[in-house]
């Protein structure tokens, strides 16, 4: 499986991020126009939270607070779990199922360089078995022939 880094590559570049003071409207309609389910919560080019579409349900619907009203930093989650882009497939899909998470943050020396989203990790382990069954598939054929 491929290291985080070759993912990233395969994004268009694009961080969608908020500020801690912009108002939840103002993030929501961020989310609905690029059609994205988290943005990254930026302040002075630092990552300081991330806001999901599951932090608006979650925690501004049931307080009653308008989205008008309510700032990002209110809602963010501010223990953010990141990745480094050497790490692998496999350490993000262990780390969104431990954390109950849909989106890393890819940070190389304090610098965000992109976002890894479960529909990143299941589009890479769909190829990853198309591959795997092309090369038995072919691996079977070698057998079956080499026996005839």
């Amino acid at each position: 499986m491929k290291p985080v880094s070759e993912l990233l590559k395969q994004r268009d570049g694009t961080l969608w991020h908020a500020r801690p003071d912009d108002t939840v409207f103002q993030a929501l309609q961020l989310l609905a126009e690029y059609e994205v389910g988290a943005l990254m919560v930026m302040d002075r080019g630092k990552l300081v939270g991330v806001l999901s579409e599951r932090d608006y349900t979650r925690k501004l619907v049931p307080s009653g607070q308008s989205a008008q009203d309510a700032r990002v930093a209110d809602l963010m989650t501010r223990e953010v779990i990141s990745v480094t882009p050497a790490q692998h497939f496999r350490d993000c899909v262990r780390l969104m199922d431990s954390h109950g998470i849909r989106h890393l943050p890819v940070v190389d020396g304090g610098r965000v360089l992109g976002v890894i989203s479960v529909r990143d990790l299941l589009r890479e382990a769909v190829v990853h078995h198309e591959k795997v069954m092309r090369e038995v598939e072919c691996e079977r054929m070698t057998v079956f022939n080499s026996a005839a």
